[in-house]
């Protein structure tokens, strides 16, 4: 619309700047200046005429559901964005595509090699911290020198005693540690060199009424593999969602490839969605990745009961909160189910093999990993084993630099990572700061002459700066490519203001989602710690 408003005004400049120098060349005087104002009074009228109906047709496709946000909108005029957007690959021949334009990929040294290694965890842990919502103090149905089996019972929300949290592996507890206010902090098990299996019964899927599917999903565990927006919970046993969203690949820094990591296990990620087709009244979709030249795994490609949707763009293109935003945002009190790849396969093989199956290939990325590969483990394994030999100035991230969180040694992955970054401590000060040349570092800024080229980082942990006022910059809305103000819903929630949080879609947002907002800021302002204050104060109200 603002195009179509200037391409309006510039060409009725243009007339009349081109009339009026006739008109003063010619000598003729008022008489041609009075047509000059009379054609453009005309041709303003005529383009205002058109541009009201070219708004009729896009509020009409927009209610009809025609409106795409990733192509060209439903308009009388096309622009320049839409014009020279990226075109859709010969290997999509279904579903919806979406190029995304806003975003900011971050390049950094230390991609896993496509290799699989043993991993050498012996310890895992549950963490009651890594679920919102739950007491802080759960009930523990376990006791140190008790020996359980990968599917038993670990600890209960006292909330809502249904929700059970499952061992990941067999083997002994031999730890249940507290955190502050004697909160528990990790349930910690020593596991079996062979994994042990509580057996569940495999359900027929055809014969299986909902509430059934429900009740053995909560008594396997398996239903904590479902993360649930707004809010970023698990859903109660009564919650029916209006869509279930998976999507396949991540396009986060160092982020593992769901397409190596899902190979073979097809018939297991197929079972999960057919079980997750069961459990929404809508539809399970798959965002699919439209990047590369060659297309996704069949194992994603192939999948039926589901509706596919292709994204093309840069990080967080990924997310399953942007995917959710263009394909069925969330309003009202709707509630989205979410998933990722492998949580699916765990789900599926519950109805395949009858057991609890936690094994995770995770990533190990950095460029401080010895050596950056894939490793085979178990849920919640101690980070220290994994991530191998690193230095002593090195940070250990479960999941990525951008949203992950920083661990010690004798840490677990948390509960829904399937990646471990090692980067270089940014304990060192820089006299001068971007003012001296440098090496080359990431950065949002074409200030850096490195943002010109395209390298890879060996980045740091040094935020290069401190926080500071919290001013308009427009840095936000050019890396989220999302209908939202990121930055007017941030100030709401210093002010507690619920009414505008509301408004401006908090509920379409999660940490991750708003994470590469934070690496932008040049506030630094903690843009998820503030988020999380924001969803918390909105859970209380819901």
């Amino acid at each position: 619309m603002k195009n179509n408003i200037l391409y309006t005004f510039l060409v009725a400049l243009f007339l009349f700047s081109s009339n009026t120098a006739f008109a003063a060349d010619s000598g003729s005087g008022s008489n041609i200046l009075n047509l000059s104002l009379w054609g453009l009074a005309i041709l303003v009228i005529f383009f205002l005429i058109i541009q009201v109906s070219d708004n009729l047709i896009r509020i009409e496709a927009k209610e009809s559901g025609l409106d795409n946000k990733s192509q060209a909108s439903v308009s009388l005029f096309p622009s320049f964005s839409n014009m020279f957007s990226a075109k859709k690959p010969s290997y999509v021949k279904e579903g919806s595509f979406y190029a995304l334009k806003a975003g900011h990929d971050i390049a950094l040294e230390g991609i896993a090699a496509k290799v699989v290694n043993a991993g050498a965890a012996t310890t895992y842990a549950i963490q009651p911290q890594n679920f919102v919502g739950i007491s802080p103090i759960p009930k523990v149905t376990v006791a140190v020198g008790d020996e359980v089996k990968a599917g038993d019972v670990v600890c209960f929300d006292k909330k809502r005693p249904n929700i059970k949290y499952v061992a990941p592996v067999s083997g002994e507890v031999i730890a249940v540690n507290r955190g502050a206010k004697r909160s528990i902090k990790e349930v910690v098990i020593l596991a079996d060199k062979e994994i042990n299996y509580k057996s569940f019964p495999t359900l027929d899927l055809a014969n299986t009424s909902r509430e059934a599917l429900v009740n053995h999903l909560l008594e396997s565990g398996a239903w904590t593999m479902i993360n649930q927006r707004p809010f970023g919970i698990i859903p109660d046993a009564t919650d029916v969602p209006k869509a279930v969203f998976i999507s396949t690949f991540d396009s986060a820094p160092l982020a593992p490839d769901l397409n190596f990591v899902v190979a073979g296990q097809g018939a297991a990620f197929q079972k999960g969605l057919d079980v997750l087709g069961m459990l929404t009244e809508g539809s399970v979709h798959l965002g699919l990745d439209a990047r590369g030249t060659d297309a996704p795994s069949t194992v994603f490609t192939d999948a039926t009961g589901v509706e596919k949707h292709w994204f093309h763009g840069k990080h967080p293109v990924g997310n399953v909160g942007i995917q959710i935003h263009h394909v069925s945002p969330i309003a009202g009190d709707d509630k989205v189910w979410t998933l990722g790849v492998q949580e699916v396969i765990t789900i599926g093989k519950l109805f395949t093999e009858g057991k609890f199956d936690a094994s995770r290939i995770i990533a190990v990325t950095g460029a401080e990993a010895s050596t950056p590969a894939y490793v085979s483990t178990y849920l919640g394994a101690n980070i220290g084993a994994l991530a191998g030999t690193v230095g002593d100035n090195v940070r250990l991230v479960s999941g990525d630099v951008l949203s992950g969180v920083q661990k010690s040694k004798e840490e677990f992955l948390d509960f829904r990572d399937d990646q471990i970054t090692t980067i270089k401590e940014g304990n060192e000060y820089e006299m001068f700061g971007w003012l001296a040349p440098m090496d080359a570092r990431p950065s949002v800024s074409q200030t850096f002459l490195s943002g010109l080229v395209d390298v890879t980082y060996e980045a740091n942990t040094n935020t290069h700066g401190e926080k500071r006022a919290f001013v308009v910059t427009g840095q936000y809305e050019k890396v989220l490519p999302m209908d939202i103000y990121p930055q007017h819903l941030m100030k709401a929630i210093i002010v507690n203001d619920f009414e505008r949080m509301d408004g401006l879609g908090i509920n379409e947002l999660l940490e991750e989602d708003v994470a590469l907002c934070e690496f932008a800021c040049t506030s630094k302002q903690p843009l998820q710690s503030i988020l999380r204050e924001g969803l918390e104060i909105m859970r209380e109200q819901a």
